[in-house]
């Protein structure tokens, strides 16, 4: 376990959750990643994530991870979707499976290809189990994910299961950015009650009150990004954060 794995579980164990912003490196710009990530450091944010589900200019992610890094001082985490997603001057990455992909090179192959490079870098590598719920958005789509289906709990515990048992430390329950609603709190709560790993969900989170309601049902990291991205949306970023924080699970 690295040092910044290390402050992630140290957080969880005083709070209950965190939060992680996300920077979509492929839709936004230098400036507008400086102001996300000085906002996600302002609101109390474990860390901030920085990728994309088509991603593939490296020279300007990792221009991006850079300026972030001299204005903030929580953890730049990367979150690839390929192996172009891999950046040098990043914290950690997020070392994930595809798990519920059709395609093998979600699953083993890309993450093989890019392992020479994690290790050059130096880049401290999480291990992550990456699980599609329903269809996923552009990620679930360029993963050529089979979408677990949201009213099939069992499912989903039946994969994150093999992935811990197969020795992955994270899961990450993915609803897909923008999208609609957030994923059944039924299958947040059934995957946290019969796994050890850390539970992280992601996707259609928009406001405190559908954060708290996940937070409670036993997610122990969320993640936020569409919310991010919007105008005006900085007081109820912070709102929710600070919400998240201070809840208690209690649906488990």
């Amino acid at each position: 376990m690295g040092p910044v794995e290390k402050k992630l579980r140290d957080q969880i164990s005083k709070y209950g959750t965190i939060c992680l912003g996300l920077v979509d490196s492929e839709n936004t710009n230098v400036e507008d990643a400086i102001k996300i990530s000085l906002l996600c450091e302002q609101a109390g944010c474990s860390g901030v994530l920085v990728g994309g589900s088509t991603a593939v200019d490296q020279i300007y992610l990792d221009l991006i991870i850079k300026n972030i890094k001299k204005k903030v001082k929580i953890p730049i985490i990367l979150f690839p979707s390929n192996i172009s997603g891999i950046a040098p001057n990043a914290d950690a990455i997020l070392f994930s499976s595809l798990i519920n992909s059709d395609n093998p090179y979600f699953i083993v192959q890309a993450q093989a290809l890019g392992t020479l490079l994690i290790k050059k870098y130096n880049l401290e590598a999480i291990p992550l189990a990456y699980i599609i719920i329903g269809e996923g958005g552009t990620a679930g789509f360029i993963g050529r994910a089979r979408g677990i289906p949201p009213d099939k709990p069992d499912i989903a515990n039946m994969y994150a299961l093999a992935a811990q048992y197969m020795g992955m430390r994270f899961v990450y329950l993915e609803a897909g950015s923008g999208m609609i609603s957030h994923l059944p709190l039924e299958m947040i709560s059934h995957v946290k009650r019969n796994t050890n790993m850390i539970l992280i969900v992601g996707g259609g989170i928009k406001n405190p009150k559908d954060a708290t309601k996940i937070a409670q049902a036993g997610a122990d990291i969320i993640i936020i990004g569409t919310l991010l991205e919007k105008k005006g949306s900085e007081n109820a970023f912070i709102k929710l954060v600070q919400s998240i924080k201070k809840t208690k699970k209690t649906n488990l």
